[in-house]
């Protein structure tokens, strides 16, 4: 009895142990939240970086491991993320987190399957951002989309070409600040490379190229008080009409870059020398003109803030994906959301950014971190663009686009069109020459109205 009493005892000794051991398993077992974002690639990303570094401090302290699943582009994002939300077949199962522009969740069956993060973020954490940039993650009441880094439309100027130009022609920096200076300097422009080749006619270089005319419309119309939007169409008042005319009038004179592709590529060419583009293509901007016969030239590139309209606001575009957190459980949730507070805070969110090209998310770290961060940078051209940065935060209001269905069709639509309508404008000025440019300006205008109110 006395055996079998102590046989008893050991399994149950042995039992017990097992059990203690299985949950100390159990309590070491992080909780893994999956990531799908942007920021850079997948073997040279600052994301990726931070990434590692919040799994080896916080997450080891919370038991939290953040593991990065893809990178890529916005546009891979969200038609991987709609796949996922509709179950098609062979789709790749949502992430905890995920890269998005409102236009993703906007697209989805159910936007609720998201996290509202008024419901993890106290008051108080929330009104630490920037409001422009809350308010756009806001969809249907909920904030499903957290802003961790912005962007904004900036102006970048190679320097090197366009001080040439100004000595010869006293065209200046500050003629460019509002977008009448700046077309006038591109019709400039236009005829001062024109001269320097008297043997060759109608071969004027482009000073100016806008990666996004959708935006040159929609914030300038906003900035002189008038509605872009009339309901899910566009509205042509005279705003529309003060923005076109300096636009179509430089563009037919050969002063406006007007064919596909980014900004980045034109500056690289040398085939124009001043862009409005966003913020984030900093990554793009060559230190080095390559011109047609193979010769280069290093150049220094500048940024200040986007033109602005002289009867208008100083109105700019803000832009930049956010994270959207998926519903699961309260661990995986609550831990997703321990690591944006961590990405996000101040100092650390200035780290991110000014590694990434991109703005800062709250007040504090506009103010206080990002000055003391651009001392710090080595690039010169980082330090611009990070200077404009303040200045733009410190003079301008952020535009918040509108949420509506068919907000990407007319962006496709006017984009395509309006270098379209300006392009076969070009060449009926060539054949016209100057006595028709305000009526060739006018008919393309009205071409370009009839196609997009089809």
């Amino acid at each position: 009895m006395k055996h079998r009493n102590v046989i008893v005892l050991l399994i149950a000794i042995l039992l017990l142990c097992a059990g203690c051991s299985n949950t100390a398993k159990k309590e070491e077992t992080p909780t893994t939240i999956t990531v799908w974002h942007v920021y850079g690639g997948q073997t040279d990303s600052p994301l990726n970086d931070l990434i590692d570094e919040f799994n080896q401090t916080v997450g080891k302290e919370q038991q939290i491991n953040v593991q990065v699943t893809s990178v890529s582009n916005s546009n891979t994002i969200h038609e991987l993320v709609l796949a996922a939300a509709n179950g098609e077949p062979g789709a790749a199962e949502l992430p905890d987190i995920f890269s998005s522009y409102p236009k993703t969740v906007m697209a989805l069956p159910d936007d609720s399957i998201l996290v509202d993060y008024q419901d993890y973020f106290s008051e108080e954490e929330l009104s630490a951002f920037i409001p422009a940039f809350m308010e756009e993650g806001m969809v249907n009441d909920r904030l499903v989309v957290l802003p961790v880094a912005k962007s904004t439309e900036i102006m970048f100027i190679n320097q090197t070409i366009f001080d040439r130009f100004s000595q010869a022609t006293g065209v200046t920096l500050e003629d460019l600040d509002t977008w009448e200076g700046l077309f006038k300097a591109a019709e400039v422009y236009a005829d001062w490379t024109d001269a320097q080749t008297p043997d060759i006619p109608d071969d004027a270089k482009s000073m100016f190229v806008h990666d996004y005319y959708f935006n040159y419309f929609q914030v300038g119309a906003e900035s002189l008080g008038e509605d872009f939007f009339q309901g899910d169409r566009l509205a042509f008042g005279p705003a529309f009409q003060t923005a076109w005319e300096p636009l179509a009038q430089a563009a037919l004179q050969g002063g406006v870059w007007l064919k596909s592709g980014y900004a980045t590529e034109s500056i690289r060419t040398g085939d124009s020398i001043v862009s409005v583009a966003s913020s984030a293509s900093i990554l793009y901007y060559s230190d080095v003109v390559t011109y047609p016969d193979n010769t280069s030239e290093e150049i220094t590139i500048i940024s200040r803030p986007c033109p602005v309209f002289e009867a208008g606001e100083n109105l700019v575009m803000q832009r930049g994906v956010g994270f959207c957190t998926v519903r699961s459980t309260p661990e995986r949730e609550q831990a997703a959301v321990t690591f944006l507070k961590w990405l996000t805070e101040p100092e650390r969110n200035v780290e991110f950014v000014t590694r990434a090209g991109y703005m800062p998310v709250t007040q504090v770290a506009f103010e206080n971190e990002l000055p003391k961060a651009i001392e710090g940078l080595e690039s010169a051209k980082y330090a611009s663009l990070y200077q404009a940065y303040l200045d733009t935060q410190a003079n301008y209001e952020f535009y918040v686009p509108p949420q509506l269905e068919t907000y990407l069709s007319l962006e496709t639509t006017l984009e395509d069109q309006v270098r379209t309508q300006l392009a076969l404008g070009r060449q009926d000025y060539l054949e016209a020459g100057e006595t028709g440019l305000a009526q060739i300006s006018a008919d393309r205008l009205q071409a370009f109205r009839e196609i997009m109110e089809r």
